[in-house]
């Protein structure tokens, strides 16, 4: 079975496309690889970020924000813009989806409680990417992803 690639995209890469590529690799099967970049990759993680996934049990505290290239978006299967914040400009032969995510702060909430509204909306928008790539990866009903050959 072919891997599908990933790549989730924000601003800073450090919290929303963080956030979605920690939760799809707590959810997907292993044949999704996920990435995660920024197109003005900076600082470091967003603590608030590492708070609400860890109250999921999904680790992102050690994650290093990655600048955006031109490579990664050539590898990837898939680029998801998370958050309407990201911009790129077409690239030919990519297959890019934007997730207009809620942002609480628009409705006056801030803080962990934005965070945790945040993570909600990415894990709903993450179960249904990682349902729909491994419904689109399954071999045919009755086919093995191994191959039935023995030598000898």
């Amino acid at each position: 079975m072919t891997d599908t690639s990933v790549l989730f995209v924000c601003v800073n890469n450090a919290g929303k496309s963080v956030m979605a590529a920690g939760l799809m690799r707590q959810i997907a099967s292993p044949h999704i690889r996920v990435t995660s970049a920024g197109t003005h990759a900076k600082g470091k993680v967003n603590q608030q970020s590492v708070q609400v996934l860890a109250e999921v049990d999904v680790d992102i505290s050690d994650h290093q924000p990655t600048q955006l290239t031109d490579q990664m978006l050539d590898d990837a299967d898939l680029v998801v813009l998370v958050g309407s914040q990201a911009q790129l400009e077409n690239h030919p032969g990519t297959t890019i989806q934007r997730w207009d995510t809620d942002e609480p702060s628009l409705r006056g909430i801030d803080g962990i409680d934005r965070m945790r509204i945040i993570r909600d909306d990415i894990t709903t928008r993450v179960q249904a990417l990682a349902a729909n790539l491994s419904t689109a990866a399954a071999p045919p009903a009755g086919q093995s992803t191994q191959s039935d050959r023995r030598d000898g």
